[in-house]
């Protein structure tokens, strides 16, 4: 039996995966110390962990900062993980000499647990919340130019606070190592093979275990009228606008309407509520998702995978990059359609379509079969007391890195001799058409390439499997 020491940030997205690995873990005789704050206390102990208070490293925020986080900042986000890796240090030291984990498992964005293993040299096992994202399967996230400007006049401020951890033994390159999944690391994701973008480029210490969940609920769709269910789940909440356009849109309709809120809205300023229409702060989200036949959704992780598990179709309403990328993948696997227009006939619009197209609820019901074909939970835990995992096989994303780094020479070559033939054929004056036109062709035809060869690399792999 092992000594397993879990990390998280305080989010619910991010702690509620790790729960029934905890409880599963206990329940093979393992002892696990989940380090947490005092939010999720009671549902970490009900899983027989210890439970350990990490509230008093959280540290005050200014108005700014909070803001931030609210937004989803990822430089202040970035900058708050470091910040409480530093509080944490002389704490977690003395955690570790007394604790002795023989594994540590850490959530993805958790940097103080993800450091402090590599700190202390204990095999790391990393907690993916989300889809894993190496250079293939970032191709799914589309950052919004606010988001890319945060990232770009961030970098200088996160160097900044990544400097502020060396002194304390943390070796760390930058924030980048500190969140990509790379094909060496130790990872659990939950989510199958089959709904996760281009899985086939994540080597051996990747296991795909479908959504963590403690239900055992199967879908039960029958009842006098169809079911829709609203989220925006337990950040981005705050939205009394929206939920009053989807209320707008529904009243007239016949179907029953539930609505999870949060604690961040005061369900008053809805004032009264069409008489098909419940609200509440929170619900038990997978029993509801077990009878919904529509759920409107922001698209977290979480809340698409647990619709996709009890074989709800989805109105996809994303509000970051991340969630846009798990939106695009629902769609593409036919379990729901994006909310372009988000005005009450959008809405309205929306919701009867997927109501009156049995394709969306097939494609739900596919996708709930493959998830509950996977592992889950046990799986998991087996993965985590098996760590640290050897390499084997083939790593096509280290193929890639190979000649992408030619490719990049190569284009740029020609790209120069274009610019020098332009020149002597026409007028030196007018090269820097040809340079500016080199410039915004390079990242479409470089990736283009990179697919390419990627598809390459898997047709060679499956050549391999069958001989």
């Amino acid at each position: 039996m092992k000594k397993i020491a879990f990390f998280c940030i305080p989010a619910h997205g991010h702690t509620n995966p790790m729960l029934p690995v905890a409880s599963e873990l206990v329940k093979r005789g393992n002892t696990v110390r989940f380090y947490s704050f005092d939010a999720f206390e009671s549902k970490i102990r009900a899983t027989g962990a210890d439970f350990v208070s990490c509230e008093a490293f959280l540290g005050e925020l200014t108005e700014k900062e909070e803001a931030g986080l609210k937004n989803v900042s990822t430089t202040e986000m970035t900058i708050q993980d470091i910040r409480i890796t530093l509080s944490m240090d002389a704490f977690l030291d003395e955690e570790f000499k007394a604790f002795q984990p023989d594994v540590v498992y850490a959530d993805s964005v958790c940097f103080w647990g993800k450091l402090n293993a590599w700190k202390h040299d204990v095999p790391l096992v990393v907690s993916t919340s989300t889809f894993a994202f190496n250079q293939m399967a970032s191709q799914y996230l589309k950052h919004s130019s606010k988001e890319l400007a945060d990232m770009i006049f961030g970098l200088p401020k996160i160097s900044k606070e990544l400097k502020k951890l060396k002194p304390y033994g943390y070796k760390v390159k930058n924030a980048l190592s500190l969140v990509q999944s790379d094909n060496k690391t130790d990872s659990v994701v939950y989510t199958s093979e089959k709904f996760q973008p281009y899985s086939e480029s994540f080597s051996c210490h990747y296991v795909f275990v479908g959504p963590s969940v403690f239900s055992k609920t199967e879908p039960f769709k029958e009842k006098e009228r169809p079911l829709v269910y609203i989220s925006m789940g337990t950040v981005i909440n705050d939205r009394p606008d929206f939920y009053a356009k989807c209320m707008d849109a529904l009243k007239d309709e016949n179907v029953d309407v539930i609505i999870s809120c949060g604690n961040a809205l005061d369900i008053s300023v809805l004032r009264e509520l069409p008489k098909n229409t419940k609200v509440y702060p929170y619900v038990d989200q997978l029993d509801v998702l077990s009878r919904a036949d529509v759920f409107i959704t922001h698209c977290g992780m979480n809340s698409v995978s647990e619709s996709l598990y009890m074989a709800t179709p989805m109105i996809l309403y994303p509000q970051t990059s991340e969630q846009q990328a798990v939106a695009r993948r629902a769609k593409e696997i036919g379990a729901g359609v994006m909310l372009t227009n988000d005005s009450v006939q959008g809405i309205r619009s929306a919701v009867l379509e997927i109501l009156n197209k049995k394709s969306y609820t097939a494609g739900a019901e596919e996708c709930s079969e493959d998830f509950r074909s996977c592992s889950g939970p046990a799986g998991a835990a087996a993965f985590i007391e098996t760590a640290p995992h050897e390499s084997e096989g083939f790593d096509i994303i280290e193929e890639l890195n190979k000649t992408s780094g030619k490719t990049q020479i190569l284009y740029w070559l020609l790209a120069a001799a274009l610019i020098v033939l332009f020149g002597l054929l026409t007028n030196w004056k007018y090269i820097w058409i040809i340079g500016i036109a080199a410039g915004v062709l390079s990242t479409p035809i470089t990736k283009a390439i990179q697919n390419a060869k990627y598809n390459s690399l898997i047709e060679k792999c499956e050549n391999k499997r069958k001989k």
